[in-house]
Order: C-alpha cells, then structure tokens, then sequence
C-alpha cells in the first residue's frame, strides 16, 4: 500500500507552520504522517526530514507545500529531489507549483524538460535569497555596531561576592570551579571574567 507523507519547514521555532499544515491537510496528507521540522533550511541534518526519508517508499507520495521548504541550497535541492523520485522511487508533489508533479507520468519529453528547468530555477532562487538574507543580515549588524549599538545579550552583572571569591581563587585558596559554584555561575563565565583582570 502506497502512502502519502507531508513535510512541513519553519526557519525558527518561533515562526507559525500553520499556513503549510493546513495545505498538507487540504491536500489529503492523514496527520500522522506529516512530519515538521523548526529549524533552517541551509542544510539536510534535520530529524524530521531524516525520520521522513527512511520511511519512503516506492510509489509514496512525498508533499511539500514550496521548494524552499524543502531546503535552501541549490545543489542540495536537486540531490534531494534525485534521490527521493529516483533511488526511493516516490512521487513528489509541490503544492505552489503544479508543473513540480511527478505523479503525472504521461508527459512527454518537452514536459519532464519544462519541469526541470523550474525545479533548477527554483531551487536557484532558494538559494539566492537565502545569500541575499544573510548579506542584508550582515550590512544590518555592521550598520548597528556603527551607530554604537551594542549587539546580543546585555553582560551578566557580576555578584558582590565574586571579587572577594576572585582574591581567594588568585590566592590559591579555592579552586575556579569552587568559586563558579559559590557564585551560581558557570566554570567558563568565571574563567572569563577572571581573565579581564
């Protein structure tokens, strides 16, 4: 019996798949075998998707509501894509993009050209934008930092006990970790903020 797996793709654990759950379910996908994964597309070591892999089938249908949900890398894209339709033998259907359908076996040879050249030109697009992302990203932090705005965390404030446990730990009395325990810090914060002085 031949089955149909949907696989869902947010970029962060904050972000909504909702929008792609409800195509999956729309589509015919039965819950159990939707499989999601929170996290970037830059790369194919993501749990769910590799859960998803081993269970495919020959004659599975594998569903995903665009290209890029899949993943973010050009030449990635086309292995995957390679090896889910050829070596496991499944249909692949992209919701956003009906020519993107392997089910349809009857195309001739201008068709499986067609659709190829859109699964190239797409998983180009994928690629680039996520290139154009992290350039904007990078021009944004450099803008930031320009204007003196400082980036990340605020600096953990240090304990009124941490000097007198830095003269004991100088001393020889304690050792870091003992200090890092005294103060409910950890090994490392302590050992970096021993190093500025």
């Amino acid at each position: 019996m031949n089955h149909t797996y949907g696989y869902v793709r947010v970029s962060s654990k904050d972000q909504n798949e909702d929008r792609q759950l409800i195509a999956m379910k729309e589509f015919g996908v039965p819950e159990q075998n939707i499989f999601c994964d929170k996290q970037s597309g830059k790369d194919f070591k993501r749990p769910s998707y590799q859960k998803l892999l081993k269970k495919i089938r020959p004659g599975d249908t594998f569903v995903i509501k665009s290209i890029d949900r899949l993943g973010r890398g050009y030449e990635e894209i086309i292995e995957h894509w390679r090896l889910i339709s050829k070596e496991r033998e499944a249909n692949i259907v992209v919701l956003d993009m009906p020519l993107l359908d392997t089910r349809q076996k009857d195309r001739d040879l201008t068709g499986t050209f067609i659709a190829d050249l859109v699964l190239q030109i797409l998983s180009y697009v994928a690629q680039t934008e996520r290139e154009f992302n992290r350039q904007r990203q990078a021009e944004g932090i450099a803008a930031a930092k320009a204007k003196g705005i400082r980036l990340g965390r605020p600096p953990k404030e240090r304990p009124p006990l941490f000097y007198a446990m830095l003269e004991e730990w100088k001393c020889g009395k304690i050792s870091a970790r003992q200090a890092a325990k005294k103060l409910a810090i950890s090994h490392k914060t302590f050992m970096a903020w021993a190093a500025e002085y």
